[in-house]
């Protein structure tokens, strides 16, 4: 994934024109189509309207706002408007304090874990592509590929919507409850995935999926390592 290094954020003011310029040069290789704008002048005003962006000073932007932009590029292919002003939020409260060196530490310090996390991503993708490629192998040939494509789609989907559910249970609930509803949030969506994979072996025990012992009583009502998180 191409993303903008700290280092190379200008330290000066930029004009919009040279902004456009500075972010279609920098990200450009993030399109879909060559077509494609990754900033236009009319976002910029949008995102200032919306308050996910000061204003500008003297019609100049600075460091701060190339910052928020970039955040705002990434957030917006999956975000609605209202949710990442939510999230900008805190950040926004940084730049009106006047606290110019700390937006640029926080960016750095986000950025910093991108390698370990394409490296965790790689693997699941591989793994996914994996499980993709064996399923449906007993469907026609003529057909297995469309398939085998859906599927791989429909796991990346998957992934993509309980992440997006997890985010927008973080936006919405209030701070002192944050990590008591989060787990629980988790806990239920995992609770729904074992109960919607649960299988016989014949003689009536299923694997748990967390501790791998035999159970024969409802999910619901077994007591492993895992599930006491509930408490």
């Amino acid at each position: 994934m191409s993303y903008i290094h700290a280092k190379d954020i200008p330290h000066i003011d930029l004009y919009m024109d040279q902004l456009t310029t500075f972010m279609e040069d920098n990200l450009s290789q993030m399109k879909r189509y060559p077509e494609d704008k990754i900033l236009t002048k009319t976002m910029i005003n949008n995102y200032t309207k919306n308050k996910l962006l000061p204003p500008p000073n003297k019609k100049k932007y600075s460091t701060d706002h190339m910052i928020l932009l970039i955040f705002i590029y990434y957030f917006k292919s999956f975000l609605p408007i209202n949710d990442i002003q939510k999230i900008l939020e805190p950040l926004l409260e940084q730049v009106k304090a006047g606290d110019f060196s700390k937006l640029e530490s926080i960016y750095s310090h986000i950025f910093s874990f991108e390698k370990s996390e394409m490296n965790s991503l790689k693997e699941d993708l591989k793994r996914k592509l994996e499980l993709s490629k064996t399923a449906f192998s007993n469907y026609p040939e003529e057909e297995r590929a469309n398939l085998q494509k859906f599927m791989l789609i429909c796991l990346l989907g998957f992934d993509i919507y309980l992440k997006k559910q997890m985010i927008e249970t973080i936006l919405d609930v209030k701070e002192e409850e944050f990590f008591h509803t989060l787990k629980c949030h988790i806990i239920s969506i995992i609770a729904e995935i074992q109960t919607a994979i649960y299988t016989t072996n014949g003689s009536g025990r299923r694997p748990c999926l967390f501790c791998n012992f035999q159970i024969c009583v409802p999910f619901s009502q077994h007591h492993c390592n895992f599930i006491t998180l509930r408490e």
